[in-house]
């Protein structure tokens, strides 16, 4: 097995068999998969919306319980909030914004990992915001939980 704590991916955050296949190969390929010139080469749902500085998309390995889980990736590689420009984290409010407005999203949540995966549990390490709506609608429906911190040391 591939180190699980890379230069790009931490694969031990991974909730998905398939996931950890696909962070396998990126791994493998030594790339960030959520800079540009390789989201297309590992993520397969389609853009949805562009602006200066954030690339929305699906998430292609949504949360249970989720009606909405889209991804804003910023366009250039951050990994830290401390790296973010003015500019971009209020591009970033305005497409999320627009985003609830026009599709009539009545509530949810935005959420945003950075630094360590030790400490924010995410898998890319690249900066990149979580928009979820949950689907009350599903019979099995239970509340969706945003993971922070991991089990190993």
């Amino acid at each position: 097995m591939t180190n699980s704590n890379t230069k790009h991916v931490d694969i031990s955050n991974a909730r998905y068999d398939d996931q950890r296949e696909e962070m396998e190969k990126i791994i493998a390929a030594g790339h960030c998969p959520f800079c540009r010139e390789n989201l297309h080469l590992y993520h397969k749902a389609a853009t949805e919306r562009e602006t200066a500085y954030w690339t929305l998309t699906p998430n292609a390995w949504p949360y249970k319980h989720t009606k909405v889980h889209y991804l804003a990736i910023l366009k250039r590689h951050a990994e830290n909030l401390y790296e973010l420009i003015k500019e971009e984290g209020a591009d970033l409010f305005a497409l999320l914004g627009s985003v609830q407005k026009e599709q009539k999203i009545p509530g949810g949540a935005m959420t945003m990992r950075f630094g360590d995966t030790k400490l924010s549990a995410g898998t890319i390490r690249h900066l990149h915001a979580h928009f979820l709506v949950p689907d009350r609608d599903d019979p099995e429906y239970q509340p969706v939980r945003f993971k922070i911190g991991s089990d190993r040391s």
